[in-house]
């Protein structure tokens, strides 16, 4: 081989070396670390109501951890399933999380014919944020507060005659299950929103309603309300004081609804637990936990194979009362 033969040679190698090396220098540019763009949380339902707040919450917290914009998208209707059939076929690149909830990750598969997706093959579960608790009230005067023990005994005393607001389907399901567990045939009142079940409570067109202890709360505190009992399995920190229906004689009993970020089928693994561990360490500070307890959500984080076993058992028992009871949506 000649002399300049060995010389072209010679610069070919040093090249490619070069450029192998600025490869191993700079891998960013093959790529990309992610987050590298503003990331969209889907909320499935209205602005305003409570799964938009907490998701407006955490996304001001996650913008600054993450350095990266996180907005909220509210995209409401069929009980949630329009948002969520939008999440569901979103780009699995990392851009996209749902603000998925019990009823659409877990009820609604049973509650419609159709609701456009599938929460058990669409979604990846990501990280668990926390629970919603019920908490069953009355305005009726010869009901206590704390006093599940004596709604069971005039409820099997004179059999659906006490007239129960179920403004969700949350409070349908639960109600359902409560009937049965604690052997008190109650009469359930199926109702649109909470602010009717509210306005028929407060005027005495029924003793007796189930909602989130956000609906309640201004209720329960100037004393329209009283709290018989929560449906957490015991004392939730979001309405202390206020015992749970486990503890008033309702062995075992706990049915609560649940909010949680989830992300289309396929996101990167690596991907989903960086956004759960962010998650996580904004919901160790005591200023968000404070937050997240005002807008009635209780705190319990859980990260992505946790909360993919917890939302499978989920399914299953929202699944099995939902058919035994024979709901299904409007």
């Amino acid at each position: 081989m000649s002399i300049r033969s060995l010389l072209r040679v010679r610069r070919s190698l040093l090249a490619a070396l070069a450029i192998a090396s600025l490869g191993a220098l700079c891998p960013a540019q093959a790529t990309p670390a992610w987050p590298d763009k503003p990331i969209r949380i889907l909320v499935p339902y209205g602005a305003g109501q409570g799964a938009d707040i907490l998701a407006r919450v955490m996304a001001q917290e996650l913008t600054k951890s993450l350095g990266q914009t996180v907005y909220v998208e509210n995209k409401a209707g069929a009980g949630g399933n329009i948002g969520t059939a939008l999440a569901a076929k979103a780009p699995a690149d990392g851009y996209t999380f749902l603000l998925g909830t019990n009823a659409t990750n877990a009820a609604n598969g049973f509650l419609y014919a159709s609701p456009g997706f599938d929460a058990a093959t669409d979604f990846d579960a990501v990280a668990m944020l926390g629970l919603l608790p019920m908490v069953v009230c009355s305005s009726a005067p010869d009901l206590p507060a704390n006093g599940i023990a004596q709604l069971v005994d005039k409820a099997r005393a004179k059999p659906d005659s006490l007239n129960v607001g179920l403004p969700s389907t949350s409070s349908a399901v639960i109600f359902a299950h409560f009937v049965k567990t604690a052997n008190a045939p109650l009469f359930g009142v199926k109702y649109k929103a909470s602010a009717q079940s509210m306005t028929d409570v407060l005027g005495g067109q029924i003793p007796l309603v189930i909602d989130t202890v956000i609906a309640a709360r201004p209720h329960l505190a100037s004393g329209k309300l009283k709290a018989l009992g929560v449906t957490t399995l015991k004392e939730t920190e979001v309405l202390p004081g206020v015992k749970s229906l486990a503890e008033q004689g309702v062995q075992g009993f706990e049915f609560v609804p649940w909010d949680a970020f989830f992300a289309p089928r396929g996101t990167p693994g690596a991907v989903a637990q960086k956004f759960a561990e962010h998650v996580q360490r904004a919901m160790e500070q005591p200023e968000l936990r404070r937050k997240l307890l005002d807008t009635g959500l209780e705190p319990r984080f859980m990260g992505p194979t946790e909360l993919h076993t917890f939302v499978a058992s989920e399914r299953q028992r929202w699944g099995d009362i939902i058919k035994a009871a024979g709901i299904r949506a409007d």
